[in-house]
């Protein structure tokens, strides 16, 4: 598996002299270029019922901003500071409002907060209800990840391998996991997910751990990718997807490692496979489904992991995470188009387009419709319906 790994000369020197540093995005190689599309015969048709801009979107920066859904509401932040709500319906905004600040992680939503990370180390809570300010907290480093709410809390996740547990009313840090991260890592980091009265974060170096809640303590630390390799690039082993909590197990994935499920309760390792994803994945009662980083889309049956059926004709086209609705598997690529894919077999029976930009992490499905954000901040709904 070749790709390439653009990183800045002085991310080169922080390497060389041992300290830890941050790589930049990892992309096929020029040399293996982005699949062609063709023609297809479309058996599902996405109807768009509204699109709208919502601001300056993350493009390049390799920012984790994407819409969250609740409630009929579908809760939007930008990259210059603008957070909004709108009508999940109609798209129309409800309330807005302007925080002057670098937003790169969010929203979370969740207790009456909207709540959304910063470049300069900061979390902001807003008003669910109108947008007003409720708290600003300082954190230990930039947030690339949205917070998550749950239990009187706010968790938040940082680049420099650490998770804090934030009051939720008042914004004071209530407790604090560290851990020293490598030389090297995707620059990124996977969303902490709240599970009942604990939360699961995927780490660098392929780590997946399980925090109380309420007062941090580690319930359970589990490796799931081992790093391996001789060199520092060889070894990166990160989750930055998402973990996915489904019926008492969680799955993940890792960059250059395997994929796994794991008993939510303990942690226990069920099976595992080699797969190398960034992408975040979906289920269904049957089936896991993962795009991994050569852009191959994959169904692996839940029980124990086996493929059932793999496309191969989205190679190299930077697939986003995946979402299932009904039968069909979307999933967004490099050039701003949605593949629609079936559960049963992986064959292509649909695509649309939603704009020219990237689609990265904006991708969900909420009461029968399919939201998807580019990366420039575009958010178009749609309606999945039989081609005629």
């Amino acid at each position: 598996m070749r790709h390439y790994l653009r990183v800045s000369l002085a991310m080169l020197v922080l390497a060389l002299t041992g300290c830890s540093t941050v790589t930049d995005w990892i992309s096929p190689a020029e040399i293996d270029p982005p699949a062609e599309l063709h023609d297809i015969v479309a058996k599902v048709s996405a109807q768009t019922l509204w699109s709208l801009d919502t601001g300056a979107g993350s493009d390049d920066k390799r920012l984790r901003l994407a819409p969250h859904y609740l409630d009929g509401r579908i809760y939007v932040a930008d990259a210059e500071g603008k957070v909004a709500s709108l009508d999940a319906a109609t798209g129309r905004a409800l309330w807005s409002v302007d925080l002057d600040a670098p937003i790169s992680g969010g929203p979370g939503v969740g207790g009456g907060l909207v709540v959304v990370g910063t470049l300069d180390a900061e979390v902001i809570a807003l008003s669910q209800t109108d947008g007003s300010l409720k708290w600003r907290a300082s954190v230990s480093s930039e947030v690339l990840a949205s917070p998550a709410i749950g239990e009187g809390r706010v968790v938040v996740r940082t680049i420099d391998g650490k998770v804090q547990g934030l009051d939720a009313a008042t914004g004071e840090e209530r407790w604090r996991y560290e851990r020293e991260i490598p030389v090297l890592t995707l620059r990124g980091t996977s969303d902490p997910v709240i599970s009942g009265d604990h939360v699961l974060c995927g780490m660098a170096g392929g780590k997946l751990i399980n925090l109380d809640l309420r007062t941090g303590a580690v319930r359970w630390d589990v490796t799931v990718s081992v790093p391996s390799g001789r060199s520092e690039l060889e070894r990166l082993a990160d989750i930055d997807a998402n973990p996915l909590v489904l019926g008492g197990l969680v799955f993940v994935a890792t960059y250059q490692g395997e994929v796994a499920a794991l008993e939510e309760a303990s942690g226990q390792i069920l099976w595992r496979r080699k797969f190398s994803s960034y992408s975040g994945m979906a289920a269904d009662r049957y089936n896991v489904y993962a795009s991994d980083s050569d852009g191959f889309l994959w169904a692996l049956d839940a029980d124990n992991g086996s493929a059932r059926w793999r496309q191969e004709s989205l190679k190299n086209r930077q697939l986003s995470d995946v979402a299932v609705l009904g039968n069909t598997v979307a999933v967004g690529d490099l050039e701003g188009y949605v593949h629609l894919l079936s559960t049963e077999d992986g064959s292509l029976v649909g695509r649309t387009r939603v704009g020219s930009a990237p689609i990265t992490h904006g991708i969900l499905v909420a009461e029968g419709v399919l939201y998807v954000m580019g990366d420039d901040g575009d958010l178009a709904a749609l309606k999945l319906v039989p081609a005629k």
